[in-house]
C-alpha cells in the first residue's frame, strides 16, 4: 500500500443516529474502537464513544445523545503526518475520513496508521535523528536542506515537532554522512541543538572518563 487512502476501512459500517445505544455497546464488545462513526442515513453526525456507551440507558437511541457525539474526522487529502496528529489530538484510536464534500468514506485505525508510518523513509532509512530549534521569524526549510546537503548528506524526513510562539523545534533526519559537520554547521547559523546527538555523546563520554581519571589520581 502506496497511500494513507489505502488503508480507510469500511469494514464494520457506521452506525444510524436510530441504532439503539445497547447496539452501539455491543459493537464495542467486538472491537476494541475508543469511539465509533453516527449517519443519519448519509450524513456523518459524530462519533459515540465507549465511555458514552457505558453511561447512557441501553433503551435509548444515539439521537436520544446527538450532542454527546464527538464531531472530529480527517478529509481524505489530509497526509499521513497530519492524520496521525489528529489521532494524538482526539485521544483515540478510529478516525472518521471525510471527502472534500463531506460524505463519509470509511475511517482510519490508528494501528493502520502507525504501520504506515513505519514503512515511511523517516524511519526505515538507516540515520541519525536530531531536534533543533530557532527563532521562528529566522529559520527556513529551505535553509535546513541546503544546510545537510551542503555536507554531502541525505535530508530523509524532517517535520515541525513543536511550536513555542517565539521559537521553532525541528526534528530531522538525516544520512549519517559527516554527521558532525552537520551540527557544527546548524550551530554557525544559530540553531539550538536540543537532541543528544552522536558528537555530543562522544564529547560527553571524554568528559565523564576524564572527570573520572581526576578521581582516581587525586585518591
Amino acid at each position: 500500500m502506496d497511500k494513507i487512502t489505502d488503508f480507510i476501512n469500511n469494514q464494520y459500517k457506521a452506525l444510524q443516529v436510530i441504532t439503539t445505544v445497547a447496539v452501539a455497546a455491543d459493537l464495542f464488545l467486538d472491537v476494541a474502537y475508543t469511539h465509533f462513526p453516527i449517519l443519519e442515513q448519509d450524513v456523518f453526525l459524530g462519533s459515540i464513544s465507549k465511555e458514552d456507551t457505558d453511561l447512557f440507558t441501553s433503551s435509548d437511541v444515539i439521537l436520544d445523545h446527538k450532542y454527546n457525539l464527538a464531531r472530529f474526522f480527517v478529509r481524505n487529502n489530509m497526509n499521513w503526518f497530519d492524520v496521525l496528529e489528529e489521532f494524538s489530538k482526539n485521544n483515540t484510536n478510529l478516525l472518521p475520513v471525510l471527502d472534500d464534500k463531506n460524505n463519509y468514506l470509511g475511517f482510519y485505525e490508528l494501528d493502520d496508521v502507525l504501520h504506515f508510518f513505519n514503512e515511511t523513509t523517516f524511519v526505515k532509512e538507516d540515520g541519525s535523528t536530531i531536534i533543533i530549534e530557532k527563532e521562528t521569524v529566522d529559520f527556513t526549510f529551505s535553509q535546513i536542506c541546503q544546510i545537510v546537503e551542503s555536507n554531502d548528506a541525505k535530508l530523509l524526513g524532517v517535520f515541525i515537532s513543536n511550536n513555542l510562539g517565539t521559537k521553532t523545534e525541528i526534528t530531522l533526519k538525516i544520512s549519517q554522512n559527516n554527521f558532525n559537520e552537520i551540527i557544527q554547521t546548524f550551530r554557525r547559523y544559530n540553531y539550538t541543538i536540543l537532541s543528544e546527538n552522536q558528537e555530543d555523546a562522544y564529547l560527553a563520554d571524554l568528559k565523564d572518563r576524564s572527570d573520572y581519571l581526576n578521581k582516581y589520581l587525586n585518591i
